[in-house]
């Protein structure tokens, strides 16, 4: 116990240099790239003089170090993101506005990778070099050449306009539908909350397609990393000595998949921080409206206050789940240390 509570206290203390190195990089990437925000707004035909004022208004034209300190002041004195340059809008409005659709498409997608990618894990290595096996090796192998984007498009093509099962990728609802009475931003929990069925059921059939493919995408990561570890699991020495004491099959596997649930929970922490970047072109072929789409269109126009914002956020974000990970896995296996 004491052991697990200073390897808290380690990651506690660390939180503060992590965060500021976060906040570094949020500022750095995006200010010593090379392209000029005032050029975007004004248009090509603009004069120095037009584009001299906007700089100014904007900031963009004091120095990179000027700048970083009125950017961290801006973030713990004043408590802001800023404004976007084109919207004019509040960074933070914006991103907690579509932050929660992301969020529960992420939550969902990577729900359907573990399950899937963990089945096909368990029967590859139960039935290995059976014809399990090499079905599972195929889907993976299959999932693992297409493209996320393409093979959105492709569900679409294939389950929405040949066979009718899906609507039509327009959002996260009809185009007739009014959402739910915003409570948590996510409309999927909004419509439980709200106790609304029919509306559950509408958001539910909108968000198959782009959970179905983020789930295809990414099961492939679970599959490998169960079935290498359940391959092992299987001919150990644990799991013979179980099968010798009679016990069943089920019970065999529910031993041997103990063996794997460390890596997965690994690659879960991992690919749930990832998946908030890794799903902005699905949440844009299928107008999901989340930050994905919003964070790639404030890039395209050299938003700096919105790309600051999307980076520090997700990796603030990032930060926090890695924490909470090490925290879990020590915790599941105390073999696990990280001294």
């Amino acid at each position: 116990m004491r052991h697990r509570t200073g390897r808290v206290a380690k990651r506690l203390v660390f939180i503060p240099v992590a965060v500021f190195i976060v906040i570094t990089l949020a500022f750095g990437l995006v200010n010593v790239l090379p392209g000029d925000p005032a050029l975007l707004i004004a248009g090509d035909l603009a004069s120095d003089e037009r584009l001299a004022e906007i700089r100014a208004e904007l900031g963009t034209d004091k120095p990179i170090p000027q700048r970083y300190g009125e950017y961290v002041h801006q973030l713990f004195v004043e408590r802001s993101l800023g404004d976007s340059y084109f919207t004019k809008r509040s960074i933070t409005d914006e991103i907690i506005q579509r932050f929660p659709d992301t969020l529960e498409l992420v939550v969902l997608g990577l729900l359907g990778a573990v399950l899937y990618g963990t089945l096909l894990g368990v029967l590859s290595s139960y039935f290995r070099r059976r014809w399990p096996d090499r079905v599972s090796r195929l889907s993976v192998t299959i999932t693992q050449s297409i493209p996320d984007f393409f093979l959105g498009l492709l569900l679409i093509y294939l389950v929405f306009y040949k066979l009718g099962w899906a609507p039509a990728p327009v959002g996260r609802l009809g185009l007739l539908d009014l959402p739910p009475e915003r409570v948590t931003g996510a409309v999927i929990l909004d419509t439980i909350i709200a106790r609304d069925w029919g509306l559950l059921r509408t958001a539910a059939h909108h968000a198959m397609l782009p959970v179905i493919t983020l789930a295809l995408f990414y099961s492939s990561h679970f599959a490998k990393t169960s079935r290498a570890v359940l391959a092992r699991a299987f001919t150990s020495e644990q799991v013979e000595f179980a099968r010798a004491c009679g016990l069943s099959e089920m019970k065999v596997v529910g031993y041997a998949f103990r063996e794997a649930r460390t890596p997965v929970l690994t690659y879960v922490g991992i690919l749930f921080a990832a998946l908030f970047g890794g799903a902005a072109i699905v949440e844009t072929v299928f107008a999901w409206g989340g930050i994905g789409p919003w964070a790639i269109e404030a890039m395209t126009k050299l938003d700096v206050p919105a790309i600051q914002g999307f980076i520090l956020v997700v990796g603030l974000l990032t930060l926090l789940v890695y924490l909470v990970l090490d925290l879990v896995v020590v915790a599941l296996d105390p073999r696990v240390s990280y001294e």
